[in-house]
């Protein structure tokens, strides 16, 4: 609830924001322009396009601040990253509207345009600067004097979580709850003892549980992972000490020089303006895909009743992000009911896939519907491909660290599928996440970039299958 009213007021701040400097920024044109300020105007409205411009800046402005990230975590917001945040985005809005108005304005002098560059990004700078500012003392006294608070939980009660529960007494955002066991109840009486985590869910809503730590003393992947698999359940942040494992791949993070290391399991690895950018380009992409694929998609659908009987579309339940099951869309490649009873997996010779499914596989055509599950936020373009409950049980069973994948949004193609292609074993989908963890410790769009052009050329190769 913090997290929305507090995206809520920078959103509202940023719009007066970009009203103010466009209203200021209107005279100063007029006053260089016609060298007047107050002649022939109306109720200080000055000239040059200014109700249309009014309207349309201020969400041109917001469009660019959401592309910055500054919406994303705003409860996690610092001083620093507030004022580098602010200097990127005005300097990218200022260069964005000198090319789309300021250019054809009549040219007084040349230095004209770089002062008017100059006096748009200060502007920009000055005044939402100013309200976000402002906006992150108030929140920052609220975690200061407790009236905000992260209620925060530690599973475990080793040497470990005692040092944990001690250090969270310096943190200025979380509130130390109590210790949650890992099992059962322990035989004697533990001071700060909320429960056993078999009660997880009835924990988390009496104590109000916003963050929960694992601070267990050497703990095995499989117990690890086994209590991280069924945290994911809840709208939780989700973190774990680091062992030597974690330290040496450099995956533990220090965002408190007064606490110890975490390994955050629910923080995208991707800086906040890059997620933003990343979700702009998968609507941008899977638009401009749906719309030049709309004809084959009236041509393929057509095949497809032509060919066997049955639905043009496939739906399926898949595992996406953060746990959560959602529906996934194909054209359907295989015969009606063919997998009745217990889940199976495909292959390229399998007796199941129709005529026109073969071909659908090899060039992965079989996958544009899945457009649409990208413009409703349940993919993304680049990503794990989500699978399904019954063989993620079968995967965890073998490798437990399966959930961290859950962290990031499941996408159309990834590393893993080029590098394993169809996946028709439990073994080979195992060798695929482990692409797939690779990948998601190494996100930036310069990778999701490369993975694309290399896909494109496994289609054009036909290699599909």
């Amino acid at each position: 609830m913090k997290k929305t009213l507090l995206r809520y007021r920078y959103i509202i701040a940023d719009f007066i924001a970009a009203i103010v400097v466009w209203v200021a920024f209107m005279y100063f044109r007029q006053m260089v322009n016609d060298n007047i300020l107050f002649e022939n105007v109306r109720v200080f409205i000055p000239k040059y396009n200014f109700i249309s411009s009014i309207v349309v800046y201020p969400f041109v402005c917001l469009f660019f601040h959401w592309l910055s990230g500054i919406y994303l975590q705003p409860l996690h917001l610092t001083r620093t990253s507030v004022v580098l945040t602010t200097i990127a985005s005005s300097f990218v809005i200022s260069i964005v509207i000198f090319f789309a108005i300021m250019i054809d304005d009549v040219v007084v002098t040349y230095e004209y345009y770089y002062y008017s560059l100059l006096v748009l990004w200060g502007l920009n700078l000055f005044v939402n600067l100013i309200l976000r500012l402002s906006i992150l003392s108030y929140v920052k006294r609220n975690f200061r004097t407790k009236k905000w608070a992260t209620n925060t939980a530690i599973i475990g009660f080793g040497d470990n979580a005692q040092k944990i529960s001690r250090e969270l007494e310096f943190s200025t955002t979380d509130t130390f709850s109590g210790f949650i066991s890992p099992n059962g109840l322990p035989k004697y009486a533990k001071e700060n003892l909320l429960g056993s985590f078999y009660k997880i869910g009835a924990i988390i809503d009496a104590y109000k549980i916003e963050k929960i730590i694992i601070a267990l003393d050497n703990p095995d992947d499989f117990t690890l992972f086994s209590l991280i698999n069924k945290l994911f359940n809840y709208n939780i942040d989700i973190s774990f000490t680091p062992r030597l494992n974690e330290i040496l791949t450099g995956s533990a993070k220090m965002e408190n020089p007064k606490l110890s290391p975490l390994v955050s399991v629910t923080r995208p690895s991707m800086s906040d303006w890059q997620v933003c950018v990343k979700r702009f380009f998968d609507i941008l992409f899977s638009v401009i895909a749906l719309i030049i694929c709309l004809l084959p998609i009236i041509i393929i659908s057509i095949a497809i009743k032509i060919d066997s009987r049955g639905t043009v579309f496939f739906r399926q339940e898949r595992i996406g992000k953060s746990g959560i099951p959602f529906t996934m869309m194909k054209f359907r490649t295989m015969r009606s009911n063919a997998e009745i009873g217990v889940p199976q997996l495909s292959n390229a010779t399998d007796e199941r896939v129709t005529q026109i499914g073969h071909f659908l596989r090899k060039y992965r055509i079989d996958e544009i519907p899945q457009f649409l599950n990208i413009l409703r936020g349940d993919m993304s373009l680049v990503g794990p491909r989500p699978e399904r409950a019954f063989f993620i049980k079968k995967i965890t069973d073998i490798a437990p660290y399966y959930c961290l994948l859950y962290k990031i949004q499941p996408g159309l193609t990834s590393w893993g599928p080029i590098r394993i292609g169809y996946s028709d074993t439990i073994e080979k989908m195992i060798e695929r996440l482990n692409y797939d963890i690779i990948y998601m410790d190494n996100m930036s769009l310069f990778v999701d970039l490369k993975i694309l052009v290399y896909t494109f050329e496994i289609i054009f190769k036909g290699d599909g299958v």
